[in-house]
């Protein structure tokens, strides 16, 4: 394991920062999260494999071309084993535990290899998604489109705002998962647990 203290020291990460074409804000430092209080304190969690950094950079220049002017936004990255860890202790055994990656099997963003992230327009506003990030309920589950159409609870602008946040993520080599239209690993997430370290 890496120290995410110990983790500009490491060739093998790029800070968010670097990172042409994205923007961050990282709502697990602040109280805008489904805890209503800072998970990271002072831990800087603004960090990504190198991999992932690369491939969330090609995603940017697929929005910028597709729509001139917006902008991906990073809401969570790096997520160390230690944070994922005390999220768990708080969900287990509740509704919200699905949302969530037991922490002996590995969260994906504790290797640095998973993101959350929205789209941002050019006044500087945030994508109708139809639901709100860590909103853990059936209304964020791209596995449901259809259903959610259907029964007018997501309307077709939200659906296409989601839709052109996914085609972004696959143009950089991510793959979204059925229950929250901002989680997107990149890679194999067998390989990922197999072959990579977590950051602690």
């Amino acid at each position: 394991m890496i120290r995410v203290e110990d983790i500009a020291a490491h060739a093998d990460y790029r800070h968010l920062r670097t990172l042409v074409g994205v923007a961050h804000e990282l709502r697990y430092v602040g109280t805008h999260n489904f805890a209503g209080r800072s998970l990271y304190g002072r831990l800087d969690c603004a960090w990504l494999r190198r991999e992932a950094a690369e491939g969330l950079e090609a995603a940017a220049r697929w929005l910028a071309a597709a729509r001139p002017g917006w902008q991906l936004l990073v809401l969570d990255a790096l997520r160390p084993q230690r944070v994922q860890e005390a999220i768990w202790v708080d969900v287990a055994g509740t509704p919200e535990q699905e949302y969530f990656a037991n922490p002996e099997r590995g969260s994906i963003h504790s290797y640095g290899m998973a993101v959350d992230v929205t789209l941002r327009s050019p006044a500087g506003t945030e994508a109708d998604m139809g639901s709100g990030f860590d909103e853990m309920s059936r209304l964020s589950h791209p596995a449901l489109h259809a259903e959610l159409l259907a029964t007018g609870q997501l309307t077709p602008a939200q659906v296409a705002e989601r839709d052109c946040l996914a085609t972004a993520m696959r143009a950089g080599g991510f793959a979204g998962i059925p229950n929250e239209w901002w989680h997107f690993d990149h890679g194999d997430r067998n390989r990922v647990r197999r072959e990579l370290p977590r950051v602690l």
